[in-house]
């Protein structure tokens, strides 16, 4: 059984254990050299009455061994299992230790004033942008964020996401009244004149588009004439609506106050007064609205929308050449530079952390050192004891040893002070 929990040890706790089997095997030598010598010393001390003084210093050299083994086994184990008061403190009082640690460090380590007084002694930010100018770290800290995000959009829901987003269009775009602002915002458009580049553009394009499309035209009005008109008639009709439509383009080209430029502008104050002040046309702009955002192939548009967006943000995120990678890379290295360089920035900076680090410390420090508490709480007795044991075992062998040699020059001095003070 110790075989195979030794076996899932880690290494380091192996080594520990092997350490402290080691100084056991020492301290107990030492308690037994001091057992041999005390039984030799006993046995010739008449024939060779200097050994008294040897066998003084054996017999206070096992007294300070057998005290200080007793010591040391009694705060893991009871010592030889006998039901000794005070013994077995570790794993009899396992929680209140837990507690007690977690009051120390809570207390002397997770106050505001001793994370204050730390971070205003480091430069922070200095250190982070030295380390983030390194292109190679840039590049790390480039990939692990790209490797988080794409983590947390393969954990999106496609459908949760997709309900928030319709959630959050229908309270910002489709809830709110579109009339009043828009014929506002349509008011002072017109009023500035602004929207007279847009009126150019749209001129043009069906100026362009009637260069290249006379054949459009063939039939158009013709095909309603009656069946007895001559066909040359037909072909002088189509090219007769071509020309008028070609001119008077034309001529609204060529003319800023041309009639229907003047007759659309009315039609747009009209339209941005109505839309502040007429419920009707407010009432029809809400309903068209409505219809649209309401329409399944709107629906279906968001969601390819947001498919295609999630496939190439995840596509970009996975090429180590893509442009959203070698750009993050490059705007984390700047801002090393600026770290590294800008005395201002680094103070906003140091400060907005020391400022984080002790508001968190402030609310949270009793959750924090709680994790002591409730870690020790649920360790078992036995595996806590073995814990701490390999953590300190091995020093405390020491203690052991340290109490030999005391012990036996403690019995050697007061054997001597005895024979010297009071002649034999």
């Amino acid at each position: 059984m110790a075989r195979a929990r030794e076996a899932l040890l880690p290494p380091a706790d192996l080594e520990r254990l092997r350490a402290l089997r080691r100084m056991k095997t020492v301290a107990l030598a030492a308690l037994g050299v001091m057992a041999v010598a005390f039984v030799v010393a006993f046995w010739l001390q008449s024939r060779y009455p200097w050994l008294e003084y040897v066998r003084a210093a054996a017999e206070g050299g096992m007294v300070g061994a057998l005290a200080d083994w007793f010591a040391v086994t009694a705060l893991f184990r009871r010592p030889l299992g006998l039901p000794i008061p005070h013994t077995a403190i570790i794993p009899n009082r396992k929680d209140e230790i837990g507690r007690t640690l977690g009051e120390f460090v809570e207390t002397n380590f997770l106050s505001a004033e001793v994370v204050r007084t730390k971070l205003s002694e480091t430069s922070i930010a200095a250190r982070l942008g030295s380390w983030l100018r390194v292109p190679a770290h840039a590049e790390r800290v480039a990939t692990e964020g790209s490797t988080i995000a794409s983590a947390v959009l393969r954990a999106l829901s496609d459908d949760d996401v997709q309900s928030v987003i319709a959630e959050l269009a229908r309270e910002h775009l489709v809830d709110p009244e579109w009339g009043t602002p828009a014929g506002a915002w349509l008011q002072r458009i017109v009023e500035a004149d602004a929207h007279r580049g847009a009126v150019d553009l749209a001129v043009d394009s069906i100026a362009t588009w009637l260069d290249g499309n006379a054949a459009a035209f063939h039939g158009l009005l013709s095909r309603r004439l009656p069946g007895w008109v001559p066909r040359l008639a037909h072909r002088f009709v189509d090219e007769a609506a071509y020309n008028e439509a070609v001119r008077f383009v034309r001529a609204v080209q060529a003319d800023p106050r041309h009639p229907a430029r003047r007759a659309l502008d009315g039609y747009l104050a009209r339209l941005a007064d109505n839309l502040q002040h007429d419920p009707g046309t407010r009432a029809r702009l809400e309903n068209a609205k409505a219809a649209v955002f309401d329409s399944p192939r709107v629906g279906a548009l968001a969601a390819e929308a947001w498919n295609a967006a999630k496939t190439g943000l995840l596509a970009a995120l996975a090429d180590p050449e893509s442009g959203l990678r070698r750009r993050g890379a490059v705007a984390i290295g700047e801002l090393g530079d600026r770290l590294a360089t800008e005395d201002a920035l680094q103070h906003r900076v140091d400060t907005w952390l020391t400022d984080a680090a002790v508001f968190l410390v402030d609310r949270y420090r009793h959750d924090i050192a709680s994790i002591i508490t409730d870690t020790v709480e649920r360790w078992d007795p036995k595996e806590t004891t073995e814990k701490i044991e390999l953590m300190v075992g091995r020093d405390l062998q020491y203690i052991r040893l340290n109490g030999t040699v005391v012990g036996a020059l403690a019995g050697l001095a007061i054997f001597a002070v005895a024979h010297a003070l009071i002649p034999v």
